[in-house]
């Protein structure tokens, strides 16, 4: 007994010695506070240094006052704002270890609500610091790329920690960033000091600093959008190289219109400085992501140099600016939420994206981001694309409000069936509806324009949140004209078609045609995406290396079996080419003849036969005879 006492005890010390000094018992599983709206004590200190560029690392030091010795709960940010749905990267999260008084303190999961980190806190300690890295993506198979050799994006809710229990409003963050030796910055947040490459910013609510992401690069350059106006607006960007910064003096007035045309609209400003952050990059990854006082926007670099050649991003600026009024000053009750781990609601998304989308392209035209015809002709590609949107049959546009929640943006095959977020370009072509159905109904005296002023230019300078439902946007379109709005809503969006709501065209003098001939605008565009148009002709459409990219459900090709990632190799005998395609639906036109492709799916080869005699078909809109051009009244820069 006295031998086996003693072995014993001298494997308990083995172990004891075996064991870190700093060694502390998982903390027992806790439920996850509930929400009070009190302020969390002091100021958390949140220091990123964004130095390790080859790596793409971002190396997060969080220093977080604490109320009380015992349980705590910390959230990383699940639910992101603009992104509409649980998003955050916490797989990107990696290395957390925290300590207090210097020794270390082991955290737990949870095992229901895995964004949340479980510890307690030792008696006697008045803070807790979190160290751990962001693994930016390193390509593109990993996520949205971040951080290049040339340049980077800190969106702080993607490196950070947060206390449970309070609203985002509640916790007060200090953030300081150091960045590669001699780069600027682009950012809402004020600057308080400098030390080195180290810049720390003015202390703010945890929901303001989430709402102030930066851009910073070697190349940048930062320009005034409104000379001696009321509050800054300022255009920063970066680039991938510095011959891609070079706006000409013509372009930086069309931005300058921007602001002014968007202040003539709503007649009210909700910041007291704003920031565009422009990445003119083929490195970086792409993002066109709203704030309240700045927007994330990323462009092809050659957006000013190639200006007549890259339509792409022409109206982003426009839309993401909107936003400082359409989602985040005014912002859906259901979006309104007390902190990033609490779901949001997204049913009003064809307010908060919808008008958006409409006002944004509204915008890009009265500034002369597009010309009017531009504006037509876009337009009438979005009508033509959503006239031909079968999925409508089964699936209300109401309900892909959820789609961000659902499928958060993955890819899908068969995008004309399962519908993907139509709340943006659907949405666009309702609030078009309304637009052109009070212009008619006031004899051209009022529009949606004066819907925009008495709904997002009220209170002109606050800044808080004014959160709205369903019943307050049918009550303001009534103050602008009364009608059945809620009627005319709903039946739109929970609506079965057929074909989607273009009354709006009509209305506006104009109707939706198809000709052989693409619109500059169309073929601008699909030249600089290298798309290969045939969806409404032989129901698909290709890519450079005329591989399927897109199938209209029960169209030509869907009966013939074709689907996404299939190659046509041969047309007519002859190897494709997007010349020889397009030459053999003309040839066809009006005859017998038939053309034959050869298709190639993986390892398999199959001819396809299609007995098409209708030609190249392109949308257009096309002037009403005698009637008001409200569309061209809509697209026309105001003047006051």
């Amino acid at each position: 007994m006295k031998r086996l006492a003693v072995s014993a005890c001298l494997a308990a010390l083995l172990l004891a010695s075996a064991a870190p000094a700093f060694a502390q018992t998982p903390p027992t599983p806790q439920s996850i506070p509930a929400v009070v709206d009190r302020a969390w004590p002091g100021v958390v200190r949140l220091d990123v240094d964004a130095t390790d560029l080859n790596r793409r690392i971002y190396r997060v030091r969080e220093t977080i006052p604490v109320e009380a010795a015992g349980s705590m709960t910390l959230f990383f940010p699940e639910w992101l704002p603009g992104n509409h749905g649980p998003v955050g990267p916490i797989t990107q999260l990696a290395g957390l270890t925290f300590t207090a008084n210097g020794q270390r303190v082991e955290w737990v999961r949870d095992a229901l609500s895995p964004f949340a980190f479980h510890i307690v806190v030792p008696a006697g300690a008045t803070e807790l610091v979190a160290e751990f890295q962001h693994l930016s993506p390193t390509t593109d198979a990993q996520g949205r790329i971040t951080m290049t050799a040339e340049m980077l994006n800190i969106q702080w809710e993607k490196m950070l920690l947060y206390p449970a229990g309070r609203f985002h409003r509640n916790v007060t963050v200090q953030a300081s960033v150091t960045l590669p030796d001699g780069w600027e910055y682009g950012t809402a947040l004020r600057p308080e000091g400098k030390a080195g490459d180290m810049t720390t910013f003015q202390p703010v609510p945890l929901d303001v600093l989430v709402d102030s992401p930066m851009f910073a690069g070697e190349h940048y350059r930062q320009i005034d959008l409104d000379p001696g106006g009321r509050s800054p607006v300022l255009l920063n960007i970066v680039a991938d190289a510095e011959a891609n910064i070079a706006p000409t003096d013509d372009q930086v007035g069309i931005l300058r219109s921007l602001v002014q045309q968007a202040d003539r609209l709503f007649g009210a400003r909700h910041y007291d400085h704003y920031d565009f952050l422009l990445a003119m990059t083929e490195r970086m990854g792409g993002i066109g992501l709203e704030h309240h006082r700045s927007s994330e926007n990323s462009v092809d670099p050659g957006f000013f140099t190639d200006w007549e050649s890259k339509l792409g991003d022409r109206d982003l600026l426009a839309h993401e600016y909107t936003h400082s009024w359409d989602g985040k000053y005014r912002r859906p009750a259901g979006q309104d939420v007390a902190n990033f781990n609490l779901p949001m609601q997204n049913e009003l998304l064809w307010v908060y994206e919808g008008q958006t989308q409409f006002w944004g392209k509204v915008l890009a035209a009265r500034s002369g981001l597009h010309s009017r015809q531009q504006a037509l002709d876009a337009l009438a590609m979005d009508a033509a694309t959503y006239d031909t949107t079968v999925g409508r049959e089964w699936r209300a546009m109401q309900d892909t409000v959820n789609d961000p929640i659902i499928s958060q943006r993955r890819p899908i095959g068969w995008r004309s069936w399962q519908r993907s977020e139509d709340y943006y370009v659907e949405g666009q072509l309702i609030w078009l509806d309304a637009d052109t159905l009070i212009r008619e109904g006031t004899d051209g005296r009022k529009s949606l324009d004066d819907f925009a002023r008495a709904f997002f230019g009220v209170e002109d300078g606050a800044f808080d949140e004014n959160p709205y439902t369903f019943e307050t946007v049918v009550e303001t379109l009534n103050g602008v004209m009364e009608h059945d709005w809620a009627t005319f809503l709903r039946t739109r969006l929970d609506g079965h078609g057929p074909g989607a709501p273009l009354d709006g065209l009509a209305r506006g003098g104009y109707r939706l045609v198809y000709t052989d001939t693409m619109s500059d605008y169309q073929k601008t565009l699909w030249g600089e995406y290298g798309r290969n148009d045939f969806i409404y002709s032989l129901g698909f459409m290709t890519g450079t290396d005329n591989t399927i990219s897109s199938v209209m459900w029960n169209g030509l090709a869907f009966q013939q079996g074709l689907a996404i990632g299939m190659q046509v190799i041969a047309v007519n005998g002859e190897a494709t080419t997007s010349g020889n395609l397009a030459a053999a639906v003309t040839t066809a036109k009006g005859t017998a003849e038939k053309i034959e492709l050869i298709v190639r799916d993986g390892t398999h080869y199959r001819t396809v036969i299609f007995d098409y005699h209708d030609g190249l078909k392109y949308p257009h809109l096309e002037r009403i005879e005698g009637t008001p051009d409200r569309l061209g009244d809509l697209f026309t820069a105001r003047r006051r």
